[in-house]
């Protein structure tokens, strides 16, 4: 059952254009007792090697998310708040003048969760920032599996040390944060000269065989393991999610990436990012909006593994 200090979705004390801006309207604390997941913000953009912005992003999402706090949950048709513990923990408190400081900085943001046993949902920011995690992931679970959306790869070489977004999931591997023999990259289309272990279903693939045909990939090469799902929102295509520092045309549209998302489900996730969304080169918000409402299907995902039912309404 709910606690009584938190906001439900539907909550009739807020105008959809006015109030908190905490993510769905719920509470804004660092108190995770008695709390199952924290959403939380980390405001970096220091790693692009194309257009900054990312920093907002935190910011952006959650102000998107105040139309999904509205209503009950669509397609689920509930309450998420009746079924999930659910906290905004605010942003990970970041010295960009002191980059060393960083990864330390992030991965202590998610470990205090993790201590808690608090599930980590997390809104970026660049794509750096999945690499502390990861590391705070690996802590508590040892190797987990990575189920990774993207336009890009990620998985390009580079000295090992620095900060850069293109790289950090060939470290992640080499550190063995990761299981890359069960993990998999979804709407790859960018090229690079090694798949280095990953299984890497390109976006022609995912539009020429479906979402059907693409989920039973994932449940097939993850199975039952701890995975970490981490969302770019390039995975989408420019004409759907603009507002973002590296676009690569041809991606999947916002249709297939949320039934995807929808279709998780079945997955032992430990752990979710939603990163890159870029206010500045947004148009009309969409970018922002298409994120939180991952980031909102995701949680629903959590609140099914609750008890929740779903009670669709019309043909789906």
């Amino acid at each position: 059952m709910p606690a009584t200090n938190y906001l439900y979705p539907n909550s009739p004390e807020h105008m959809t254009y006015g109030g908190i801006l905490s993510y769905l309207r719920a509470i804004y604390t660092r108190d995770l007792s008695n709390v199952q997941v924290a959403v939380s913000g980390i405001p970096y953009d220091g790693a692009v090697t194309n257009r900054s912005g990312a920093r907002m992003g935190p910011r952006a999402i959650r102000a998107a998310s105040t139309q999904l706090a509205e209503l009950h949950s669509f397609p689920f048709g509930f309450n998420l708040f009746d079924h999930l513990r659910l906290v905004d923990y605010g942003d990970c408190m970041l010295d960009p003048h002191h980059p060393e400081t960083l990864i330390e900085s992030i991965e202590n943001h998610i470990t205090a969760m993790l201590d808690k046993g608090v599930h980590p949902v997390t809104l970026g920011g660049d794509h750096f920032v999945t690499y502390p995690i990861l590391r705070a992931i690996a802590k508590k679970h040892g190797p987990v599996c990575l189920l990774h959306f993207d336009a890009h790869c990620d998985t390009w070489e580079d000295d090992g040390n620095g900060l850069n977004h293109g790289t950090m999931f060939l470290r992640a591997k080499r550190e063995g944060l990761i299981d890359v023999d069960h993990s998999i990259q979804v709407g790859i289309r960018t090229y690079n000269d090694s798949d280095h272990g990953f299984m890497i279903l390109t976006a022609p693939w995912v539009h020429r065989h479906g979402v059907e045909q693409t989920l039973q990939q994932i449940y097939q090469r993850i199975g039952n393991r701890p995975v970490y799902v981490t969302f770019d929102i390039d995975c989408v295509d420019p004409a759907f999610a603009p507002g973002t520092g590296t676009p690569v045309v041809g991606g999947l549209s916002s249709a297939q990436a949320l039934e995807l998302m929808r279709g998780l489900g079945p997955l032992n996730s430990v752990g979710m990012d939603l990163v890159e969304v870029a206010q500045v080169y947004d148009v009309s918000e969409i970018t922002a909006i298409l994120g939180a409402t991952l980031v909102h299907d995701y949680l629903c995902l959590l609140a099914e593994k609750n008890g929740a039912k779903r009670k669709p309404v019309g043909l789906l």
